[in-house]
């Protein structure tokens, strides 16, 4: 009698592991890769999560997809994306709160970059748009080194008193300042066609003369203008000309 009970149990209980095992199974089937494939290698990351992450309205960070590292440093992660837009990587236990961004698109993208150095200069293939704003940020560099000379330099005259050297100083920073923003906005003009034009605007021209983003906002191909980042480029330069209206 007790063996025919254990017998039953048995038989209930494999039968309970096989509908759960098929359950895994179908909920593995299931699961959406996405259009965008993230890969690649975070070099000395052994243990931890690693998140793919995006801002949504404006300032909240989501989670779109996670994945437990432990043992390897290599990772793949998946989302669906509508259209390129910016997209962020970290993981916890990250106390220095850096991310990698990138440009996500359709496609594979792969990163690598080192844990001791997380987010100062990764290395990003795949993406096109990345690929035009690693462009930019080249010569981003250069105006960044300038404005920190001269802010060595103004220190220094400001702690000898010199007057007229921080007045040369100043003029010398608003020339470059103008430099900057002309330079942005000609890397705009002759990259219409792609969203990083847009996210330049938004990113890099927010104190610029209003018309320098009229000329990006209306030299965009119609695709990028009724994407993400043409929208809101369009909506910040319909709300600066009602504030000026208004004053």
């Amino acid at each position: 009698m007790h063996i025919c009970k254990r017998k039953k149990y048995t038989f209930k209980m494999k039968k309970l592991l096989v509908l759960g095992f098929a359950v895994l199974i179908t909920a593995c089937a299931s699961k959406k890769e996405g259009n965008m494939i993230v890969n690649g290698q975070i070099k000395g990351l052994k243990k931890g999560t690693l998140y793919l992450q995006k801002i949504e309205n404006d300032t909240v960070l989501k989670t779109i997809d996670s994945v437990a590292i432990l043992g390897s440093d290599l990772f793949t992660l998946t989302a669906n994306v509508d259209e390129p837009e910016m997209y962020y990587l970290t993981f916890d236990g990250n106390t220095t709160n850096k991310y990698i961004t990138f440009f996500a698109e359709k496609g594979t993208i792969t990163i690598n970059d080192d844990v001791s150095k997380f987010g100062l200069n990764p290395t990003i293939t795949g993406s096109k748009n990345q690929d035009i704003l690693n462009d930019y940020n080249k010569i981003a560099k250069r105006f960044n080194e300038q404005n920190l000379d001269m802010i060595e330099k103004k220190f220094f005259a400001q702690k000898a008193n010199n007057k007229d050297s921080v007045a040369i100083l100043d003029k010398q920073h608003e020339r470059l300042v103008r430099r900057r923003y002309m330079v942005t906005v000609n890397f705009a003009l002759n990259n219409k066609d792609n969203h990083v034009a847009p996210y330049l605007a938004l990113t890099e021209l927010v104190n610029a003369n209003i018309k320098w983003l009229d000329t990006i906002n209306t030299s965009l191909a119609p695709n990028v203008k009724n994407s993400l980042y043409g929208k809101k480029l369009n909506k910040f330069i319909a709300d600066i000309k009602k504030a000026d209206a208004n004053n």
